[in-house]
């Protein structure tokens, strides 16, 4: 893990938050919504796969 996913997930929150307003000042609130969801999910999908990397090391660790 590097700083890179960091910056991956503050680029994808910031791409989420522009695209949000633009949405609302649109009247599209339901699409903001939708949007605000996806990026949700790709970064926990993105947080999932360190953190399961994390526990296959300390598995390894550990010898379990």
């Amino acid at each position: 893990m590097g700083i890179d996913l960091l910056f991956k997930i503050a680029a994808i929150g910031i791409l989420v938050a522009v695209l949000y307003q633009v949405l609302v000042r649109a009247g599209r609130e339901d699409q903001a919504m939708m949007t605000t969801l996806a990026g949700l999910i790709i970064v926990l999908t993105m947080v999932i796969k360190e953190v399961s990397g994390l526990f296959d090391t300390v598995r390894t660790m550990f010898n379990l």
